[in-house]
């Protein structure tokens, strides 16, 4: 009986040491989607800033991203940004964005992006930006979003240029 008693906590503490050592050596995961982000560096007194990350939806279920919260912002939309002619328009998709079953959703410059808003402290290249997604089945997911240079691109996508700079 001792022994059961004994293997309980240390089975906890192997368990918690293993999701400790994985999350900070892989993408951030929850259920069947996993994400990896990043912000643009700010220049001084700018309110707002560009968020973008990869959304990868292993499950047979589409999800939801309904919403996005972090401390370092007023108020996080998600947002969709399209081009007509040479017209961009950029809008807030109120009811998420969903990410279909066995694919992904990119938000990235020139498309779809969370937009951070009422930013007090301008973010600068280096930092560290807590930020909370949250989708309709899978829940809360809490995603550090490095801060890049200003004229940041995703690695798959060098060399393309976006006149959405400003986020």
């Amino acid at each position: 009986m001792k022994s059961r008693i004994l293997a309980a906590p240390m089975l906890g503490a192997l368990f918690l040491g293993l999701l400790a050592a994985s999350a900070s050596a892989d993408p951030v995961t929850h259920g069947d989607l996993l994400s990896d982000g990043y912000v643009r560096a700010m220049p001084p007194n700018a309110p707002v800033a560009g968020g973008y990350v990869t959304i990868a939806n292993k499950g047979s279920q589409e999800d939801r991203l309904v919403a996005a919260r972090s401390t370092r912002a007023g108020e996080l939309q998600i947002h969709e940004m399209t081009r007509k002619g040479d017209v961009m328009k950029m809008r807030e998709l109120p009811d998420g964005l969903p990410v279909p079953a066995g694919g992904s959703v990119e938000l990235k410059p020139g498309g779809y992006h969370l937009m951070f808003m009422q930013v007090p402290t301008p973010f600068a290249e280096g930092e560290t930006v807590e930020t909370t997604l949250v989708f309709e089945k899978a829940d809360e997911i809490a995603l550090p979003f490095e801060v890049r240079a200003m004229n940041a691109t995703p690695a798959a996508d060098q060399g393309h240029t976006s006149d959405h700079s400003g986020h």
